[in-house]
């Protein structure tokens, strides 16, 4: 699907040439941001404010890198060239708080990718060189890693784990879903995993975290978004047995996670990552727009009421609940998935190749996640609240995200596709610079359609470093067709 074939109903954020003129479309779209009258850069700006964590360990501003998979480590699961080129990027890019770089899967059936980077014994020096690199990439960029932090995304992508061809599936589900299962052509009576097999998993992640930690990194995330396994969890309303109906259950399996961890890696922070909120699936209409895939009732949308498209916080607040009560401070909030409803996930005027338009301005998802991660930050003060879905605001990125710091809503600002573009943004911002506007991410989606088509991650439109690729002549013929 191409920006050229498929105009966008909506203004473009680069039409809109001054603070005014943003903020007049704003009102007249009723999309709510925190804006400020006044931009601040520099020392001022409250993003050069650091933290201390509980542990002791120190976070030294409030911008944060994301962790966005690359598809391009090898086959046994190592760090390639690209790999290793992106990590050098998010070390260099002046942000203080690397939440993973890239989700790390901790056994082979769990990789969302054949290339996707696999956590063991066998590729621990690999993960050794990997910190290290972050490490000196820093300490050249900016004299001191004192107040660096660094940590590793732990996941099995379950549903929609692809271990080992690109056009393949092989998904581990906890309960059978009415329209992903038809979606992914998984049969009604598909196998859903077994609590022992969860056990199992549970192991496999706290090996993994042993490792992370052997390996230097600072904390884990134990993955719970974007309609991964820990996800599934949360919506496993159906499931019989130990993981599944009730909060207790659906909470069972980050607990024991967490208690390994602190067992057998003691020390090592950790942090989650969770889709705070979800809707029901969306679907590609006659014209091109997304319209939800089933009608309510909707009982699998874990932070939705039962329309499937309300956002509803009550079991949010209880899974945060239990976050508290296990000693976590590191949260950073998400939205949704990028498989059925991306558009509140990662809010784009371009849709990838098997998405869909968007059936809303982006703004706002912008402005709705904002929202519920201020809701969430106001309501739970001792969590240190990382939010996501910046990179649509493009040119108004910091301007917004000093007002979210200002006003308390988050305490720290997360990137994630516009660090593909524009790595150093960060430090542009912190230092005065200004931004490169030719380098702001478009959302052109490139770096997610090149993917769904079995090729490496990247800004192909505005990195050289891809759009040179032979690969980016093959992208553009998918985009057209």
């Amino acid at each position: 699907m191409s920006e050229g074939k498929n105009k966008p109903k909506y203004n473009r954020i680069a039409q809109l040439k001054t603070l005014e003129q943003f903020k007049e479309y704003l009102f007249k779209e009723g999309i709510n941001l925190p804006l400020p009258n006044q931009p601040l850069s520099g020392k001022q700006t409250p993003l050069s404010k650091g933290h201390r964590l509980r542990s002791g360990r120190l976070i030294g501003n409030s911008f944060c890198i994301l962790p966005m998979e690359g598809w391009d480590g090898t086959t046994d699961g190592k760090p390639s060239e690209h790999t290793l080129r992106r990590w050098s990027n998010f070390a260099r890019s002046g942000a203080k708080l690397l939440w993973g770089c890239e989700a790390v899967a901790v056994r082979h059936d769990g990789r969302a990718n054949p290339h996707q980077l696999l956590l063991n014994e066998e590729n621990l020096k690999d993960f050794e060189g990997l910190y290290n690199l972050l490490m000196s990439e820093h300490q050249d960029a900016f004299g001191s890693t004192d107040d660096f932090l660094v940590g590793l995304q732990l996941t099995h992508s379950g549903r929609f784990s692809k271990p080992n061809h690109q056009d393949k599936m092989e998904p581990k589900i906890l309960y059978p879903h009415p329209f992903l299962n038809q979606k992914f052509g998984l049969p009604e009576d598909y196998p859903v995993m077994t609590d022992a097999e969860i056990k199992t998993l549970v192991d496999d992640y706290v090996k993994a975290a042993v490792l992370a930690q052997k390996a230097g990194f600072h904390f884990v995330d134990i993955k719970h978004c974007h309609g991964y396994l820990g996800h599934e969890f949360l919506s496993a309303v159906q499931r019989e047995g130990d993981y599944g109906m009730s909060m207790e259950n659906r909470s069972r399996f980050l607990r024991e996670v967490v208690n390994g961890i602190r067992a057998k890696a003691p020390g090592l922070d950790i942090g989650v990552r969770v889709s705070i909120f979800d809707w029901m699936p969306f679907q590609k209409s006659e014209d091109g727009t997304g319209v939800p895939s089933m009608k309510s009732p909707y009982p699998f949308a874990f932070g939705s009421d039962s329309s499937g498209v309300n956002i509803n916080l009550l079991e949010p607040y209880d899974f945060l609940k239990i976050l508290q009560k296990l000693d976590i401070e590191l949260v950073c909030t998400t939205a949704g998935s990028p498989y059925y409803n991306p558009h509140i996930q990662r809010p784009a005027l371009f849709p990838p190749s098997d998405g869909y338009l968007p059936p809303e301005d982006p703004l706002h998802g912008v402005a709705r996640q904002i929202d519920v991660t201020g809701k969430i930050k106001k309501a739970f003060s001792d969590f240190y609240v990382v939010g996501s879905a910046y990179s649509y605001l493009q040119e108004w990125l910091p301007m917004v995200a000093q007002e979210v710091l200002l006003r308390g809503l988050a305490d720290s600002i997360g990137l994630g596709r516009m660090v593909l573009s524009y790595p150093e943004l960060p430090d542009d911002v912190l230092s005065g610079k200004g931004l490169k506007r030719q380098k702001l991410c478009r959302t052109f989606s490139d770096c997610t359609t090149a993917p769904r088509n079995g090729m490496i991650s990247g800004c192909f439109p505005l990195d050289p470093y891809y759009k040179q690729m032979e690969i980016h002549e093959e992208l553009k013929k998918i985009k057209e067709s």
